[in-house]
């Protein structure tokens, strides 16, 4: 877009912020870019977000639902040679007011992130009489003296690399920057990433954002160092292939079809908002507020101790969110558990970190020089790019705050959400803020910023908390107590609904509550097939809570807990009784549904510091699973008595992961039997995981040792594939659909067949429909499945015959690709 120099003032004065606002706002209208009443959305923007970037620049902007009052993109500049005071004691120099109708204002904040990096540039244009200079800088031009500095300033790119031209739709954003990021860093060389006249290091996740890469954008990627070729050749073949793009983003954002319910027609005033999730809520309002986290700038410590306490901080940083992710992981699939996966990658983000340490080493605190670093990336994210970048913002936000309040000179814990049924009001929430609501107590959510595509949208839906997003300020003015209509699918919030509102919401509601139990009772209804064959559908849970959401789902029981969850995240050994509570607790949750208990399954891949377990080149092909325990039969066996002891409360069975051998086998039985009598608890089934290809060979060999199989499709998929299914290159491509793996499983079921015993599958593919049906169609008796896709499993074997499933799996077999597999109809 054409920088108009009529649009900006030099020189300018202002009494505050919002004069400043209104100052800048005024250039916008006499441009002809905006109605003079988006001024005031502009201003009810600094109620919702601060638009601080850093270096003395703020970027006011309007209210996505004020968009109407945009006539044409365009930007203004107001230059306060003398600055305002923004937000407590940020001082900004240059005000860029941006009325935005489309994307074509990026370029301008593009070239901000430019100036951002550059403290002098930035002074200089806070200063200069020439509007032109400011017009040219940020339209992308530069004069000989600043270009030199910029070049001279820039990481260089290296001889050794190759162009790419992105295809991908959504360009390299979010997910395919973080597989990029996780590729890079398996490598010992620096990587550069060029996109047009911008250079970023492939190691950081800011810094492959801020390059701002769209669709059809020729980038080209350099590498030095030792591994600088096997580098090249690694990235070069997943661009081809395609890293993660955001088609799987797209999936979970989408909010999903509403029931079929009539509109409202509300009589009492409302703010229209964005559906961020369906359903009706009726409650009071709260008001989240938080707490208070006070860093001091200076620290009396040395640079060498504030650098350690940073340290130590990172590290407790990620182990917290490694228990986010195993948490989520558990209880609503890998998809959403990628969020704090994600938010782990900037905590190791190397631009992040330089600037906070080179913050520390002038003489600044560990807190303040993290705060500093933090909120200037997170600003120049949010400036610079769409709604799918804006949420990475917030997520940095998020695990910035996290950190913090490890560094912090004092925190003003976050008040307590009342104890009874609120409506939740803020400007935002985070990740870890939905993830932590309890449904029960929080009705809807209303945020004023925010979009459905947003992580906070998409785990309210898993939640199933009805939720509106982008509501603007006038939410946050809302009175604490005071009660309101939450309409997710319509999106919008009654602030003053009347007697004949809440009637007809309330219709809705039951109407909406009705047909969601339709649907949540078709779940309890076994998975016979059309000819009259039965799948078990059960689940996979790690807690107590998830055996009751299991049985809630309409799990016939569960087919895999996973006990390793009892030993993480602590720094000693769960005794004997810990395990034993725990245990009993959810087979009493279960009700006498059946359980399959697995035994410890941990290895090098988990920080347990108290199994002293030697770091491993590649710990998947390590001492885990029942190699560790063997390794440490003394913590076998407290776990076994822990077994058997709860046995008594329900019926259980008992599964030893990763089986390579008989030795390993017949090693675990003969423990398991000796513990057994001496607990004196009655015998029970016996089995063991399929999740090595040697332990199909074998199978004919296992099956006469054991009471079932249950195959473990992960871990198949990875050993069998050799792919690592957490690899960021190759994890696509360990899919368990894969003709090779099928007939891996085909294999199984035949020997298992032959000794009379029944066969479960629990992993990824399981809980897929379509892998479900050609389960079946492979002899496949139980299918083990995440609790959200209990319901969809079910219903899709119900409408197969078993003939169907069959011949469905036979074309399967024949398949010589997974792409091909997928493709079948």
């Amino acid at each position: 877009m054409q920088f108009k120099e009529s649009a900006i003032r030099v020189g300018g004065q202002a009494l505050d912020k919002s004069d400043a606002i209104a100052k800048v706002g005024e250039l916008l209208v006499k441009s002809g870019n905006i109605e003079p009443g988006y001024i005031s959305s502009m201003l009810a923007r600094e109620e919702v977000a601060n638009t601080y970037l850093g270096n003395g620049i703020a970027i006011p902007h309007g209210i996505p639902k004020d968009r109407e009052l945009i006539r044409e993109t365009g930007v203004a500049v107001l230059q306060l040679p003398e600055g305002v005071i923004w937000n407590n004691d940020e001082r900004v120099y240059l005000v860029v007011g941006i009325a935005a109708k489309s994307d074509e204002h990026l370029t301008i904040l593009s070239n901000l992130t430019d100036v951002l990096d550059d403290a002098e540039e930035a002074k200089r244009l806070a200063t200069t009489t020439d509007a032109g200079d400011i017009a040219r800088r940020l339209s992308g031009g530069q004069d000989v003296a600043a270009d030199a500095a910029a070049a001279e300033d820039a990481p260089q790119e290296y001889e050794l690399g190759f162009e790419h031209v992105v295809t991908s739709p959504h360009g390299l954003h979010a997910r395919p920057a973080t597989a990029l990021v996780d590729l890079s860093k398996s490598f010992d060389a620096n990587i550069l990433v060029r996109n047009k006249n911008k250079v970023g290091d492939a190691k950081s996740l800011i810094g492959l954002l801020k390059l701002g890469i769209e669709k059809d954008a020729t980038i080209r990627i350099s590498a030095e160092g030792p591994d600088a070729e096997k580098a090249l050749e690694a990235i070069f073949n997943a661009l081809a292939e395609g890293l993660e793009d955001e088609e799987e983003a797209a999936a979970e954002a989408s909010v999903g079809a509403p029931l079929a319910l009539e509109a409202i027609a509300y009589e009492g005033p409302v703010i229209k908002a964005i559906s961020a999730s369906p359903g009706i809520a009726m409650g009071p309002v709260c008001q989240l507020q938080r707490g208070r986290i006070v860093v001091a700038e200076k620290s009396s410590a040395t640079a060498k101790a504030e650098l350690q306490r940073l340290d130590a901080a990172l590290l407790q940083g990620k182990t917290e969110l490694s228990a986010l992710h195993d948490d989520m992981l558990a209880k609503q699939g890998a998809g959403k558990a990628a969020i704090f996966k994600a938010q782990g990658e900037f905590l190791d983000d190397p631009e992040m970190l330089g600037k906070a340490r080179a913050l520390i080493s002038d003489g600044a605190s560990a807190g303040w020089a993290w705060k500093e670093s933090y909120e200037e990336h997170a600003e120049a994210l949010s400036a610079m790019k769409d709604e799918i970048l804006s949420a990475r913002a917030l997520d940095l936000r998020d695990v910035g705050r996290r950190l913090l309040k490890l560094l912090a000179d004092k925190v003003e814990d976050d008040p307590d959400l009342p104890d009874s049924p609120i409506i939740l009001v803020a400007d935002d929430l985070t990740p870890s803020d939905t993830a932590g609501l309890d449904p029960k107590l929080v009705l809807g959510l209303c945020t004023a910023s925010g979009g459905p595509t947003s992580h906070t949208a998409i785990i309210a839906r898993s939640l199933d908390i009805p939720a509106v997003v982008g509501a603007g300020a006038d939410c946050l003015a809302l009175e604490d107590g005071m009660r309101v209509i939450l309409d997710g699918a319509s999106g919008l919030l009654v602030t003053g609904p009347t007697e004949k509102d809440f009637a007809a919401a309330g219709t809705a509601q039951n109407a909406y509550e009705q047909q969601a139990e339709a649907e949540r009772n078709a779940c309890y209804q076994p998975a016979i097939m059309r000819d009259g064959h039965r799948i078990e559908v059960v689940a996979n849970i790690g807690n107590v809570e998830e055996a009751n959401a299991a049985v809630v789902a309409g799990g016939e029981g569960v087919g895999l807990l996973r006990t390793e969850f009892q030993f993480l995240q602590r720094d000693t050994e769960p005794t004997e009784d810990e395990q034993y509570e725990a245990i009993s607790a959810m087979i009493r949750a279960m009700n006498g549904l059946p359980m399959i208990i697995r035994t410890l399954d941990i290895g090098g891949d988990k920080d347990v510091p108290y199994l002293t377990t030697p770091e491993e080149m590649n710990p998947f092909l390590g001492v885990r699973g029942i190699r560790l325990c063997l390794l440490r039969d003394d913590i076998f066996r407290t776990q076994l008595r822990a077994i058997f002891r709860a046995s008594r409360h329900g019926p259980i069975r008992i599964m030893y992961p990763m089986i390579s051998s008989l030795d390993e086998l017949r090693a675990a039985k003969a423990i398991t039997e000796e513990v057994r009598q001496q607990v004196g608890a009655d015998p029970v089934e016996i089995g063991m995981m399929i999740e090595i290809p040697s332990a199909v060979m074998m199978a004919e060999e296992f099956a006469r040792e054991v009471d079932f199989f249950s195959i473990g499709t992960n871990d198949l998929t990875q050993y069998a594939l050799a792919m690592d299914r957490m690899h960021p290159q190759l994890a696509k491509m360990a899919d368990g659909l894969n003709p090779a793996v099928l007939r891996l499983i085909r294999k199984t079921v035949e020997a298992a067949d032959a000794a009379g015993i029944w066969v479960g599958a629990c992993g990824g593919i399981a809980g897929d429909p379509l892998g479900a049906m050609i389960l079946t169609g492979l002899g496949v008796h139980e299918l083990s499945v995440s609790i959200p896709a209990i319901a969809s499993v079910k219903a899709k074997v119900r409408s197969l015959s078993m003939q169907q499933a069959r011949d469905f799996a036979t074309r399967a077999l024949a398949c010589t690709e997974a792409s091909m597999v997928r493709a079948l109809k």
